[in-house]
């Protein structure tokens, strides 16, 4: 904060820190939101409101799809974890307008729950103090590339 500029003592307080949002994803939320806009009609759920169930299950859908391994939407070209968080911004404003449809089941114990199995949890790290590593997306081609030298390797020794 420059000492020389009253200003920044005040503006750094404001509720709009819109310099900590990374602006290359707003821009990607707004081309989901255009879609959808031209698709359904612009801030459509302003008027009409939204089901709470509808956005979390496209939500968690688009989630699913990304962590599958399907990085974009095929409907829009747009990655499903932009199109996620499109989902979340309309449930989010509609909620902030009271123009949400809470169609959420009965509400669970989750507390409760949540303190059950970080019981259970600490103990498979008590019982499993050291972890095997993840296999994950980079180690499926270093197999891959592992399966290639040694075939390469069996060629070149009976070739």
């Amino acid at each position: 904060m420059k000492q020389t500029n009253p200003k920044d003592a005040v503006g750094i307080k404001k509720p709009r820190a819109y310099s900590a949002i990374p602006m290359n994803v707003v821009r990607e939320i707004g081309v989901g939101m255009m879609e959808g806009g031209r698709k359904y009609g612009r801030h459509n759920w302003r008027v009409a409101g939204v089901r709470a169930s509808v956005y979390f299950d496209a939500t968690i859908g688009h989630l699913n799809d990304w962590w599958e391994g399907e990085d974009v939407d095929p409907d829009s070209g747009l990655s499903h974890v932009t199109k996620a968080l499109c989902s979340l911004v309309v449930l989010r404003d509609t909620m902030m307008r009271d123009m949400v449809t809470d169609d959420r089941p009965p509400p669970s114990n989750v507390a409760r729950t949540r303190e059950a199995l970080q019981v259970i949890v600490d103990d498979i790290w008590d019982r499993h103090p050291e972890t095997v590593p993840a296999y994950t997306h980079g180690d499926r081609e270093l197999h891959v590339l592992e399966a290639v030298v040694q075939i390469m390797e069996e060629i070149e020794e009976h070739g």
